[in-house]
């Protein structure tokens, strides 16, 4: 048997022979070859490449397009194409929800497959709106204050994020994101060698010197929680700086105003300041703040007073019997405070930004059951470092939860199926990892269960947690106790290789208490935006609540006064909150038809062309690589019912079909001239090649009906057409027939006013006299008149609101999207009054020059029409910026090769500006201008050049400018006749005092 060329097998279920030495060898080939994915049927392997290939650009891009998964190589792209497709209802499919888990350790490349994926769905929508863009933000935007750099990847997330993408009809309409367990304990401290969340570089790099004074900001290495701070900012100033820079336009195009930005970026230099605080003891033993210019700087941009915050930092007070009792806090204890705060305010602010994002990008429309839903995971990877703590046991208990779903879909159901269904099977061994989930999540005698135990016992210490992990664990052979009986490690044996954990903070991290008196005192800050959040209730996965509202559980709205039965109750423990959003994520995933993206990390020094052979081989003997080859080689991926089956592909029988269904599904697949499939008991197994067959020979017969359909309404057409043109012949015929008889009727007219003075004929009064009946001139009898009862007075309609008194418990915040206010002001959008009105309020001095008239390239309300003819004849790139009528906003137009372009230009909540569908937002009408004479709107290759006036003698956007203000026209770049001038301004001043007596009438 001839083999095919090493690294030139695209899918490796095709390998004619499989053991683990030819795996590693195939994707080393192909990594050598820069082909980085590979199939295992429909599963996806990607190897991080560590440099950019070019390989995902607008040709790639189009390639992968509605396209067959045998036509093209693999692709990143081909599992979005695959993923919408399937949502689509395409290829064989039924119109479902879908999701895409992207798993691997971190720095394997999930982060950014996730963003591509999505690129690639925005692709698909064929979508232009600002929603698209919007959503293309999101994931850069999180990235800047939930990722940091580690040992294993430089922009390693801290957090995990679900990612919901809602569809109708194939196009994006929503979006949402679920947060999971944000890493705060970087903010206070960080290993050696790692750095903390990347805004703080950012906004050290990119603010001016005069916003660094503002928030009280300083160099890198003057602030504790930048262990590696200053030589970050040395090596990577100038990249640091454009980050920044991009961050404020995600912001800006996401749709965050400017007070919240101004908000967020004081809170964090307040949390930087804060964290500079220190502390000593005194002869009382009691914490004392050693310099006070530290919590002044803390306490002025956090919107508190110096006092109050020094006060809870450095002891706590309870009142009993009403005496106060003063208990002073240690140093470690304070500490502990300040740090507990910090994180606290860190963890709350992340919060509201993903809320934010989620009110900004929610549906501005009901949906229906019409609706489909994309979601990706994309959460942190396996981790094993130098020590591991908290943190890393709950990222490993979520990626164990993740190999399992994977194995359970893969293997266990599928298995499962084949013998129900008595297909001839070999069975395929796993490793099942059910034993070590039960590890930490069973109860009673679970790891989180333990550790929410001892977190209830305020003596109890990591030793004591450690020492209940022992006694209640030693018998589970995945626990191995460490042989020092005082230390605080343990170990579990994971699937992905041993990991020792230290215990050291453990129950401080699980109980995650905001010390006394903080939450009371930032609920009374003065910054607006910390107010809010610390005001907020939780959900039950520990994401923050500031709708307040679930789609779950009904209940009667509180009255003033009584307590709260959320925020009453106790509170939920990190590691509950933890295994509640696994739980949930699970849920979600379960409904959906999965698609599995495996990341690999070729090296763990980060290096491309780097491949090492036993750190890849480890990846793919854990994660299951060549079982997972073995069953889609060897599985059915494919499994409908009979009925389903029948139902899809009936029509390619051409002929009428037996009654029974598993004959019936015989018969498809003979006509079909197939093989290698095995009919069950209930369902008809088949291998991917066999979908994508059945698929060709649908879409055969597809164009067939089309040229069916054509022959058809074409003579459909004719005959509607013909059929017309008789009743156009027979109406004309009564219409002549009907001007006869009026023309009949003139002429008896006339003769008998010639016969006025004649007596009249004896009994005329008695009868009438008609000398020919009426004729029929083919007319209905006019409709009788309407009674009372069915006359329907409509003009006091309105649609049922859904408003009601009760509201739901904080389960989960609903997807509801945020409210525009503010714009009613100007009147209803659509009018010229109304466009008129909102220019002279919010626009006239941001487009007025400073030597006091407008750009050469502005114009007031014209036509799309009045546009093109002023650009008629011009120049290839000249343009001018019109104020639009049907909306608030702006409209760009310029020339093209061939034509003349329109672009939307819309503000941002921030008051910037954008091109409809573009990424960058700039400060001022005159900025975006510039820009685009040196960088190309996306889908025109050109640039702006020249631009366009005024028409000789004319000026287009006078009644813009209101002469009942200051607002002057000296200055204007145009220079009209006096008399026409002089007149202009006249005429234009009359007419605004008309309008405004008709206003108050």
């Amino acid at each position: 048997m001839e083999y095919p060329a090493l690294g030139e097998v695209v899918d490796l279920t095709e390998l004619p022979k499989l053991d683990e030495k030819v795996l590693l060898n195939e994707l080393k080939a192909r990594y050598a070859k820069d082909k980085i994915y590979t199939y295992i049927g429909d599963i996806l392997v990607a190897v991080n490449p560590f440099r950019d290939l070019g390989i995902y650009g607008k040709d790639a891009s189009d390639k992968y397009k509605m396209s067959k998964r045998a036509s093209h190589p693999p692709h990143i792209y081909a599992v979005a194409d695959a993923t919408y497709q399937a949502m689509m209802g395409h290829s064989g499919n039924d119109p479902n929800n879908q999701c895409i888990l992207i798993s691997g350790e971190s720095g394997a490349g999930k982060t950014e497959s996730t963003k591509l994926i999505i690129r690639q769905l925005i692709e698909l929508c064929k979508g232009n709106t600002q929603l698209e863009q919007q959503i293309l933000q999101v994931n850069p935007l999180l990235e800047a204050f939930g990722n940091a750099m580690t040992l294993m990847n430089d922009n390693s997330s801290r957090f995990g994020k679900y990612i919901q993408l809602k569809f109708k009809h194939g196009n994006v309409m929503g979006a949402k994101i679920s947060e999971y367990l944000l890493e705060k304990s970087r903010l206070v401290r960080q290993s050696r060698g790692e750095e903390n969340f990347h805004i703080f570089y950012y906004m050290l790099a990119g603010l001016s010197q005069e916003q660094k004074q503002k928030y009280s900001l300083g160099p890198a290495d003057s602030y504790r929680y930048l262990s590696n701070g200053a030589q970050c900012l040395k090596k990577h100033a100038e990249r640091l700086s454009m980050a920044y820079e991009e961050v404020v336009n995600h912001m800006d195009l996401v749709g965050f105003n400017a007070d919240e930005q101004e908000d967020l970026f004081v809170i964090l230099s307040g949390v930087l300041n804060l964290g500079n605080v220190t502390f000593e003891m005194n002869d009382h033993e009691a914490a004392f703040v050693t310099d006070k210019t530290k919590v002044q700087a803390a306490a002025s941009l956090l919107g508190v007073e110096a006092k109050d915050l020094e006060e809870v930092l450095t002891f706590t007070e309870t009142f009993a019997r009403g005496e106060s009792i003063r208990r002073n806090y240690t140093t470690e204890q304070a500490e502990d405070s300040r740090d507990a705060t910090a994180k606290a305010i860190y963890g709350r602010m992340f919060g509201w930004i993903v809320n934010k994002i989620n009110q900004l990008l929610a549906p501005k429309e009901i949906l229906g059951p019409e609706a489909m839903e994309i979601d990706i995971l994309d959460i942190f990877g396996f981790e094993h470092f130098e020590r591991n703590s908290f943190e890393q046991a709950c990222i490993n208990l979520a990626n164990e939860q993740l190999h399992f779903f994977f194995n359970k879909h893969i293997f266990f159901m599928e298995q499962e199926e084949y013998k129900r269904e008595g297909v001839d099977w070999t069975e395929i061994k796993f490793v099942d990892n059910q034993p070590l989930l039960d590890l930490f999540i069973a109860k009673p005698i679970g790891l989180i269960a333990l550790l929410d135990e001892e977190s209830q016992f305020p003596k109890a210490t990591d030793s004591t947690f450690v020492q209940k992990l022992n006694k209640n664990l030693q018998g589970n052979k995945y626990f191995i106790k460490s042989p020092n009986a005082k230390s605080d490690l343990f170990t579990i044996a994971h699937y992905a290789g041993k990991v020792e954990y230290s215990a050291s903070r453990w129950l401080e991290k699980n109980r995650d208490t905001i010390p006394a008196g903080v939450l009371e005192l930032l609920q009374r800050s003065k910054n607006h935006l910390l107010q809010l959040v610390f005001k907020a209730a939780f959900t039950r996965t520990g994401t923050l609540a500031l709708q307040n509202r679930s789609s779950k559980k009904r209940t009667t709205r509180l009255k003033k006064g009584t307590p709260d039965p959320v925020t009453s109750k106790r509170k939920l423990t990190v590691g509950t909150q933890f295994k509640n959003s696994l739980q949930v994520l699970m849920e979600r995933m379960s409904v959906a038809t999965p698609h599995f993206v495996r990341c690999i990390k070729p090296n763990n020094d980060k290096l491309p062309k780097a491949f090492d052979d036993a750190y890849v081989n480890a990846q793919l003997l854990y994660t299951g690589m060549l079982e997972t080859t073995k069953i889609r080689r060897e599985g059915y991926a494919y499994r409908p019912l009979f009925s389903d089956f029948i139902e899809r592909y009936d029509i390619l029988l051409r002929q009428p079909r037996k009654d029974d269904d598993k004959a019936a599904c015989l018969q498809i697949l003979q006509t079909a001239g197939l093989n290698g499939y095995h009919l069950g008991k209930t369902k008809v197994f088949m291998k991917l090649h066999h979908i994508e067959s059945l698929a060709v020979k649908l879409e055969e017969i597809s164009l067939v009906a089309v040229v069916i359909q054509k022959v058809i309404r074409g003579f459909l057409g004719r005959r509607y057409v013909k059929k017309k043109q008789a009743e156009a012949l027979q109406q004309a015929e009564r219409v002549q027939q009907l001007l006869h008889e009026i023309e009949k009727l003139g002429i008896q007219g006339y003769e008998g006013q010639q016969k006025i003075g004649e007596p009249l004929p004896e009994g005329y009064f008695n009868e009438a006299v008609y000398d020919e009946p009426a004729g029929d001139y083919g007319f209905p009898p006019p409709p009788p008149p309407l009674t009372e009862d069915q006359i329907t007075d409509t003009t006091n309609e309105e649609t049922a609101g859904t408003g009601s008194d009760t509201d739901d418990e904080v389960l989960e915040d609903e997807f509801v999207p945020v409210k525009t206010t503010g714009m009613t002001k100007y009147g209803p959008a659509g009018t010229k009054q109304a466009s008129m009105r909102w220019f002279r309020a919010t626009q006239y001095d941001k487009l007025r020059q400073p030597h006091g008239g407008f750009a050469p390239w502005f114009h007031g309300i014209i036509t799309r029409r009045q546009s093109e003819e002023l650009l008629r004849g011009k120049q290839i790139g000249c343009f001018l910026v019109r104020v639009g009528e049907s909306r608030f906003g702006y409209s760009l137009s310029f020339k093209s090769e061939n034509r003349c372009r329109h672009y939307m230009v819309d503000q941002t909540a921030s008051g910037k500006y954008v091109i409809v569908g573009e990424p960058k937002v700039h400060k001022t009408l005159n900025d975006l201008v510039a820009y685009h004479q040196k960088h190309c709107i996306s889908n025109w290759s050109g640039l702006l050049t020249v631009p366009c006036g005024q028409a000789p003698g004319e000026c287009d956007y006078q009644e813009l400018v209101d002469p009942t203000t200051n607002h002057s026209y000296e200055g204007m770049y145009f220079e009209l006749e006096p008399e026409k001038k002089h007149y202009q301004t006249r005429r234009m001043y009359h007419g605004r005092k008309r309008m405004e007596k008709r206003e108050v009438v």
